[in-house]
């Protein structure tokens, strides 16, 4: 059974976007790869905001467990969450690569 995190109440979501931001980070560090992470962000950000604006206003899924502060149209986890995915996966991907380098 998973623990049960909603007791954060409406910054349920953003709480958990910090924790999974903190460790895209520290790979995105390990790697030495932060300019690669920030440029791949940089070059995703405005076709996920659009993405995200879109399926939020037609209805396509809600999020219950947030802070209710919108920014731009979206809430203001979504563009968290936007950040964190793309710093995650190339940080991910360039821990690896520097793993691999080492053998």
């Amino acid at each position: 059974m998973l623990p049960d995190i909603t007791i954060l109440g409406p910054y349920t979501y953003l709480a958990t976007e910090i924790m999974w931001g903190t460790i895209a980070v520290l790979l995105l560090w390990y790697a030495d790869a932060v300019r690669a992470g920030a440029r791949t962000v940089a070059v995703l950000y405005p076709f996920a905001y659009v993405w995200d604006w879109y399926t939020l206003e037609v209805g396509v899924f809600a999020i219950p467990m947030r802070t209710g502060v919108e920014l731009l149209g979206i809430p203001i986890e979504e563009h968290v969450f936007i950040i964190v995915v793309p710093a995650m996966v190339v940080g991910a991907h360039e821990s690896l690569r520097k793993i691999n380098s080492s053998k």
